[in-house]
């Protein structure tokens, strides 16, 4: 004892029990042996960190799960009374929590609960929300109460709606429609595909077979309506202003009415319908009509064809010309007046032209006349700022497996398909129809079948590079706001009421 009458530092330690050891005999596990007045069941140390000293052997610390989800990793759980701590893991949380409270020691709190919170935070981080409701699709009870709904998360990943038919992007009245917004989406990835020809020449066939049909299919069936019999015994026209179609793979064709179509005038003529205030005639109303849809496909596609079914007519490039001059100027990033009438060559848009000739004969086959026609056309477009050349090339689709590149001087984009195979056309190009052997042979035809060469320009339009048509990268939904203000400046445009001036 020292003078205070407190015990000394070490008196009653192990060294002291070891002494008395000793000199008593050892007594049962649960004594104790300290000495005669410290008989009371023995109490364990508590650690400094505010936990208790476990009675058994020191047993590793259970590593904590961590692939649950983060509502019901933050709850509390409280062990049931009288259970030892041991079997609920989920413990080790609590007394980790509890550490930093105002009770327990501040040299110690800080150390063990901030390393512990902050790798518990960033471990459960680690498995982001997304990833969770993929991996439990389905298990509505076991997600958390702030989690994504799975029903959403599929509907982003499903595949674009499909249409099942064309709508109408400009009315017979040519006025704009906007039923086509609803299929279009927020994405830049597009090609735009537009058509131009005369009457009967194959526009919405083509058109069809290029976005989703087949030849083997009803022409009932197509996209785009084609001319029926009806409507070719009095020579009347299908399609009426401009109709809309966008395939899964964001291909968005644009099939137009005739240009210069005689039936329309006829119509005009005959129902007296009221021309617009500025339109003293009615073919000046239908030459203008064409103009402005030509026009509007120069400025907003990518890709124009222009289909014609025999070779051909020089007004068709007099006209292709007109509405390259009457085109509208592409928007600059700059709205400052320039002083110019117009935009640069270098800046100004102009799409890629390819010149298909559809019904072709067998004769146009020939290596000769097909180099003949690339001639007239490369002379005929030869001051056009059109890109008419060096897309598109019927020598890299292996249909003249003879001829090299060099054979055509001046090679332009076009394209020559034949007629349109029908059933029991077979039996009537049949060789050899008295020998036995010979009428099973299909006959000659100087060409590859219908369906092959379809097949092979619908590869090479569907490659076609898409060049920026604004100054701007235009998403679907922009590309219709644009399309739409293009259709209405063409048709406020000074320059068509000056050339539709000089007409009449």
């Amino acid at each position: 004892m020292s003078e205070s009458g407190h015990s000394q530092p070490g008196m009653y330690g192990q060294g002291r029990r070891r002494r008395r050891r000793r000199d008593r005999d050892p007594g049962p596990p649960t004594q104790n042996l300290s000495g005669p007045s410290r008989d009371r069941d023995y109490v364990p140390r508590e650690r400094r960190d505010g936990s208790e000293e476990p009675t058994g052997p020191l047993l590793q610390k259970t590593p904590i799960i961590l692939a649950k989800p983060p509502g019901e990793r933050s709850k509390p759980s409280v062990p049931a009374s009288g259970a030892p701590s041991l079997e609920k893991p989920i413990m080790l949380i609590k007394t980790r929590d509890e550490v930093g409270k105002p009770g327990n020691p501040p040299d110690v709190a800080p150390s063990v609960s901030g390393a512990g919170t902050a790798k518990l935070e960033r471990e459960g981080q680690r498995p982001t929300q997304p990833v969770y409701q993929i991996q439990n699709r389905g298990m509505g009870s076991a997600a958390s109460g702030g989690a994504v709904d799975p029903v959403i998360g599929q509907n982003k990943l499903l595949p674009p709606e499909k249409m099942k038919h064309s709508i109408k992007l400009v009315d017979d009245q040519m006025n704009w429609c906007d039923s086509a917004m609803e299929y279009l989406r927020d994405q830049t990835d597009m090609l735009v595909v537009g058509v131009i020809g005369l009457q009967g020449t194959g526009k919405s066939t083509i058109m069809s077979l290029l976005s989703a049909n087949s030849p083997e299919e009803d022409q009932r069936a197509y996209v785009f309506r084609a001319q029926t019999q009806e409507i070719k015994e009095r020579a009347g026209n299908q399609s009426s202003g401009i109709d809309f179609y966008i395939t899964q793979e964001r291909v968005i064709f644009l099939d137009t009415q005739p240009i210069l179509s005689p039936s329309i005038l006829d119509h005009l003529i005959n129902n007296d319908r009221k021309l617009p205030p500025e339109y003293n005639l009615p073919h000046t109303y239908v030459e203008m009509q064409s103009l402005q849809i030509t026009a509007f496909l120069f400025t907003v596609c990518h890709v124009v064809v222009v289909i014609q079914d025999w070779f051909t007519d020089i007004n068709l490039y007099r006209f292709l010309q007109t509405a390259e001059m009457l085109k509208p100027s592409t928007p600059s990033a700059s709205h400052d007046s320039t002083g110019s009438s117009g935009a640069d060559d270098g800046s100004e848009y102009y799409p890629h032209i390819v010149f298909l000739q559809n019904k072709a004969r067998r004769e146009e086959f020939c290596p000769r006349n097909l180099k003949m026609m690339h001639m007239a056309v490369d002379k005929l477009m030869a001051h056009s700022h059109l890109k008419y050349k060096g897309t598109l090339s019927m020598l890299d689709c292996n249909i003249f497996p003879g001829l090299n590149r060099d054979y055509l001087e001046t090679e332009v984009n076009l394209f020559l398909l034949p007629m349109m195979e029908n059933d029991g056309e077979d039996a009537l190009t049949r060789a050899g129809s008295g020998s036995p052997l010979f009428s099973l042979l299909p006959g000659y035809r100087g060409h590859p079948s219908f369906s092959s060469l379809v097949s092979k320009f619908r590869s090479q339009i569907l490659a076609m590079s898409r060049s920026q048509l604004s100054h701007t990268i235009l998403t679907e939904k922009n590309w219709f706001h644009y399309a739409a203000r293009i259709w209405d400046g063409v048709k406020k445009s000074s320059a068509l009421s000056e050339y539709s001036r000089l007409l009449s």
